[in-house]
C-alpha cells in the first residue's frame, strides 16, 4: 500500500500546470484514463478506441440500460424461413460525414468485417450463409439456422461493437487498421487538431439525424448531441487531472484515482458516480505462441499464487464498496457466475507450493517479458504485484516499462522476444464483455483468430458453441460452468478481480447516461 500512500502525497504537493479552460459553453472537455492510439475499432479492444468508435460511428443496434437490444440505425426487421431469414430496414437520412447516403451495401459490408474480429460476431458469421442486401434500405442476413441473439449481437458495446462505415472502408481487411474515420455518428474526428500524447477533438456532425422514438439509455434511443465540441484532454498524472476538474479547466475525469475520491465526494461542484455496475475485471494475459507460457502447467501452477485481493487493495484501496475478489471467467452478478474450480483462486496461498509446481512443469529460469503500462497508474500498480508475485516465485522477471501507447502496439506482435514479442501483462476488460461466451473474447481458444495471446483450446470452442446451442438458461448455466472448468485447465488467462470505479464529472453536467463514457445526451446546466 505504500505506493498509494505515496501517490495520495504527491495529489495534495505536485505543482500543477495551467490547463486553459473550455473555448465556448459549447464545448465539453474530458479526461479520459489514457491517449487513443488506433482509430478503427475493429482492430483492437482498447477502451479510448471503443469510446472513440462511439462518437464517430453509428450502429444497426443499441443496448438499453437492462441489456436488451434495440433498433437504432434500423427502423425495424422482419424475420421468415422459419427465422432463417432476417431483413433490417434502415432509417430515412443517414448520412455519413462525407455527405454521402448511407446504403445497405455499407451496412452488410460493415458487418462481414466485424464478424471476422468479434466473437459475437465470429458466431453470427458461423451460422450465416450470406450477409447481402435488398436495394439501398434494406439489409438481409440469410442463415444457416437460426440465430435468434442476431440483434444481441450486432448490439454488443465494449469491445469490437459492429460500427457501421462507408463500403469503401469495410472492405479493408479485418486485420489492417484503417486511417479514415468516416462514420455517421452524432461527432466527426478532428484530425487536424490531434496532438498525440495531449489532445483529440471531435465536431458535431450537422447532417446526424437522431432516431426519433425510444428511450435514450446506454448505446439505444435518440442519439441527441448537445456541444459543438468534444475535446480529450490527455493529463500527465491523475493528481493534475483530478485539480482540472476542481477548478472547472476540465468538465469530466473518467477514472479518479480512489486516493482522491474523499476529496471529490466532499466537493459540492462535482459528482462521483458510478455509471457502470459491471466494472471492470482484471486479468493476466500470456502469450502462448512463446515459451515458457506455452505450457499450460506453468500456467495452471501460477494461479495458486495470485491473491486477486492483493491486486484490488493495490488499486482500489481498502474500500471494499469499490472492488470484489472471488472472481472467476464469468462477470459477478450475471447469470454465469459460478462457484465451479474456484477453489484454485480462493484457496490458501502458498508459494512453496507453487515454486515445486513451477518446476515440476519444466521452467528453466528463462527470462519472462512483462510489459507493464507505466503511464497507467492502476496498470502499472497491477504490473508491480505481478513482478513481485513472479520474483516470490522464482519466476526471473524483465519488467519492462513502456507507455500505454507501446503496448498496445507491441501486444499484437507474435514475433520472438529479442524482436519485439512479450510474454504477459495485466489489463482490465469491461465486466459486460464477460456476462456470456458471445462477447467474452478473451475465453477463445481459436489461435490466432483470439485476441493478443492467442490460446488454441478446441474444448473451450465446443463449450462455447454448447452455450450457443443450449435451449434454455439453465442449460447456458451448464455450458457456463462446464467452461469455466475448462478455463481453470488451459488458463487462457487468470483473473484478477473486479474494480467498480465510479467517475467524476462537473455538477453542472447533466444526462450523463450508464456504461462506458459516450458524449450524446449530455448537457451544461
Amino acid at each position: 500500500m505504500q505506493r498509494r500512500r505515496f501517490l495520495a502525497g504527491a495529489a495534495a504537493g505536485v505543482a500543477l500546470p495551467a490547463i486553459g479552460r473550455s473555448e465556448t459553453a459549447s464545448t465539453i472537455r474530458f479526461v479520459p484514463e489514457a491517449d487513443m492510439v488506433i482509430l478503427d475499432p475493429i482492430v483492437t479492444p482498447a477502451a479510448q478506441t471503443r469510446e472513440h468508435a462511439y462518437l464517430v460511428y453509428d450502429t444497426l443496434f443499441g443496448l438499453d440500460d437492462s441489456f436488451r437490444p434495440q433498433p437504432q440505425m434500423v427502423q425495424g426487421f422482419t424475420t421468415d424461413n422459419d427465422g432463417k431469414l432476417w431483413r433490417l430496414t434502415l432509417r430515412d437520412g443517414l448520412k455519413f460525414h462525407d455527405g454521402q447516403k448511407v446504403l445497405a451495401r455499407d451496412c452488410a459490408a460493415s458487418v462481414r468485417r466485424w464478424g471476422a474480429r468479434d466473437a459475437f460476431g465470429q458466431a453470427l458469421m458461423a451460422a450465416t450463409d450470406e450477409v447481402g442486401y435488398d436495394g439501398d434500405k434494406v439489409i438481409s442476413f440469410r442463415l444457416k439456422k437460426p440465430f435468434p441473439l442476431l440483434p444481441d449481437a450486432l448490439a454488443k458495446p465494449m469491445a469490437f461493437l459492429c460500427p457501421v462505415m462507408p463500403e469503401r472502408l469495410a472492405i479493408t481487411d479485418p486485420y489492417k487498421p484503417i486511417t479514415d474515420p468516416t462514420g455517421s455518428g452524432p461527432y466527426r474526428y478532428k484530425a487536424d487538431e490531434r496532438i498525440p500524447g495531449a489532445r483529440v477533438v471531435y465536431e458535431r456532425f450537422t447532417g446526424y439525424m437522431p432516431r426519433e422514438d425510444g428511450v435514450t439509455e446506454t448505446t439505444a434511443g435518440p442519439k441527441r448531441p448537445s456541444f459543438d465540441r468534444v475535446e480529450w484532454a490527455i493529463m500527465p498524472d491523475n493528481a493534475t487531472a483530478t485539480a482540472a476538474l476542481q477548478r472547472g479547466e476540465v468538465d469530466w475525469l473518467q477514472t479518479p484515482n480512489p486516493d482522491l475520491l474523499p476529496v471529490l465526494r466532499k466537493d459540492r461542484n462535482i459528482t462521483v458516480r458510478t455509471i457502470a455496475p459491471t466494472g471492470l475485471i482484471a486479468f493476466m494475459r500470456f502469450n502462448q505462441l512463446l515459451p515458457p507460457f506455452d505450457n499450460p502447467a506453468l500456467r495452471r501452477a501460477l494461479i495458486g499464487a495470485v491473491s486477486q485481493a492483493d491486486y484490488m487493495q493495490a488499486v482500489n484501496g481498502q474500500d471494499t464498496s469499490l472492488w470484489r475478489d472471488k472472481v472467476g471467467f464469468f462477470c459477478p452478478g450475471t447469470p454465469l457466475t459460478s462457484d465451479a474450480g474456484m477453489a484454485a483462486l480462493t484457496g490458501p496461498r502458498d508459494y512453496d507450493k507453487v515454486r515445486k509446481a513451477i518446476a515440476d512443469a519444466g521452467y528453466k529460469g528463462e527470462k519472462i517479458a512483462l510489459m507493464v503500462a507505466v503511464d497507467v497508474v492502476y496498470l502499472k500498480l497491477m504490473g508491480d504485484v505481478t513482478a513481485d508475485v513472479f520474483r516470490k516465485v522464482g519466476l526471473n522477471v524483465d519488467y519492462q516499462s513502456i507507455d500505454w501507447t507501446t503496448l498496445v502496439q507491441r501486444r499484437i506482435k507474435m514475433d520472438p522476444i529479442d524482436q519485439g514479442g512479450w510474454n504477459v501483462f495485466v489489463i482490465n476488460d469491461n465486466g459486460v464483455n464477460q456476462m456470456n461466451p458471445a462477447s467474452h473474447l478473451w475465453l477463445r481458444g481459436n489461435g490466432k483468430a483470439a485476441p493478443p495471446g492467442w490460446p488454441v483450446s478446441a474444448k473451450l470452442e465446443a463449450l462455447r458453441d454448447a452455450w450457443f446451442d443450449a435451449p434454455d438458461l439453465a442449460a447456458q448455466k451448464e455450458a457456463g460452468r462446464q467452461l469455466q472448468l475448462q478455463a481453470f485447465e488451459d488458463v487462457p488467462y487468470i483473473p484478477l478481480g473486479q474494480s467498480v470505479a465510479p467517475t467524476a464529472f462537473r455538477s453542472n453536467i447533466t444526462g450523463v447516461l450508464n456504461g462506458q463514457p459516450t458524449f450524446w445526451n449530455v448537457r451544461r446546466a
